[in-house]
């Protein structure tokens, strides 16, 4: 009787396969949405006529998406009137502190959606996006990032400096590898006064992280190093090297001479810190960092998420003797601590 009982209770529908090919027109609304500023001007309520005149849109083309958006969980509707949802109000309501709007620049960048829905299938034949897609030097998409995910990295930037001020002896020189918007060494630079950044990425990057210093009052205790992480000369005696975001993007064999590097630049007593994406040894959960992997598969030759148990064998490659992993709630990602 139980085994009738679970094959009736499951259900055979096309709804997932239907919700999953029509996904990228849920993109397209948001971002239309978001580069209209449609969620500030709804604020507490419009109707389409009035966002329509605010917006300087037809009052067709804003009935519609903003329909579309109440059927996508976005909005609510009260006779003609719209509302944000809570979530979206603190998210997507752009005079939010929380305002998360701005990273669609990055997510649904041409270069993205040209790797993502071009270039799959040819990445799943070859194991890996053609060419140096992502990773090519100088690529323009970076400048997009740093420029877009200030709210997806700030976060685990805040947790990250938190627990580096807790230790014991607070680093005073400290290296941001792929700084990009530069928060996660301006984290540390304001909660620990004393510490000193060196942030390194290409050379277009460096000019919004040098703003995003300056903008933060930290910029005096900033320099910078342009290029290459694994060709450029990073320097020696640091008490801490931060590679946030970073080793997804390079197969075990480029993160352990990555992390080779990184351990030879430390003093005695310093130490090294990532923060990245980590999926359970069965790769298949939690669901973010689980489905990251295929989003380095997309847009880099070689990248992946790496479990625990791998970024343990990386450490031991490059003579550390272990990596400690510790989840960064809310967000999805992890610190990684080689000891």
């Amino acid at each position: 009787m139980a085994a009738v009982q679970s094959a009736s209770s499951t259900e055979i529908s096309p709804a997932l396969l239907v919700d999953a090919m029509f996904a990228v027109r849920k993109t397209a609304a948001i971002k239309a949405a978001i580069e209209l500023d449609l969620f500030t001007m709804i604020g507490s309520g419009r109707t389409a006529k009035v966002l329509a005149a605010e917006a300087g849109c037809a009052e067709r083309g804003v009935r519609i998406i903003c329909d579309y958006l109440v059927v996508a969980g976005f909005l609510t509707k009260s006779g003609e009137t719209y509302v944000l949802t809570p979530s979206s109000a603190v998210f997507l309501d752009s005079r939010s502190p929380a305002y998360m709007g701005a990273a669609i620049e990055f997510i649904a960048a041409p270069e993205m959606m040209s790797l993502l829905l071009q270039g799959a299938t040819e990445s799943v034949r070859n194991g890996g996006a053609t060419g140096l897609a992502n990773i090519a030097p100088d690529n323009p998409v970076w400048v997009k990032f740093a420029r877009a995910m200030g709210a997806f990295t700030g976060s685990a930037a805040r947790v990250l400096a938190a627990e580096v001020a807790a230790w014991s002896n607070p680093p005073h020189k400290v290296l941001d590898i792929a700084a990009g918007p530069g928060y996660f060494g301006i984290e540390i630079a304001r909660i620990i006064p004393s510490a000193n950044i060196v942030a390194l990425d290409w050379t277009s990057v460096l000019e919004l992280t040098k703003q995003n210093a300056a903008a933060s009052g930290v910029a005096s205790r900033y320099s910078f190093i342009a290029g290459s992480a694994f060709e450029v000369d990073w320097g020696k005696d640091y008490d801490l090297v931060m590679l946030p975001n970073f080793l997804h993007h390079f197969d075990m064999e480029g993160c352990v001479a990555l992390l080779r590097k990184a351990r030879s630049s430390l003093t005695a007593n310093g130490k090294l810190i990532a923060v990245d994406f980590v999926p359970n040894e069965d790769r298949v959960s939690p669901p973010f960092p689980a489905a990251f992997a295929f989003e380095m598969l997309a847009t880099t030759p070689k990248g992946d998420a790496y479990t625990a148990s791998e970024l343990g064998e990386m450490a031991r490659q490059s003579g550390f003797r272990q990596a400690a992993v510790t989840a960064l709630p809310p967000t999805p990602a992890s610190l990684i601590v080689f000891v």
